[in-house]
């Protein structure tokens, strides 16, 4: 019980761990959007009409786990 008791964050810490939470998900969701739009400049094709309209699901394998290994090295980052 008392293990469980150390997670709960005090009342007047709340402001400042919200803050800094929403701080490191602005900055998370900007790096993964960059890298994202970096994705699609550097693909030579369309990605959105290859897994939309043509279906080629290999590719949207290998596009989510890119995202996946991005996002894993930016929670990375910001965990220190």
């Amino acid at each position: 019980m008392l293990n469980m008791l150390a997670l709960v964050v005090k009342f007047d810490q709340l402001t400042e761990v919200l803050v800094t939470t929403l701080i490191f998900v602005v900055i998370g969701l900007v790096f993964f959007g960059l890298a994202f739009l970096i994705l699609t400049f550097v693909t030579p094709f369309s990605i959105r009409k290859e897994i939309e309209d043509d279906q080629n699901t290999a590719l949207g394998i290998v596009i989510g786990s890119m995202l996946i290994g991005i996002a894993i090295i930016i929670a990375a980052a910001i965990n220190g």
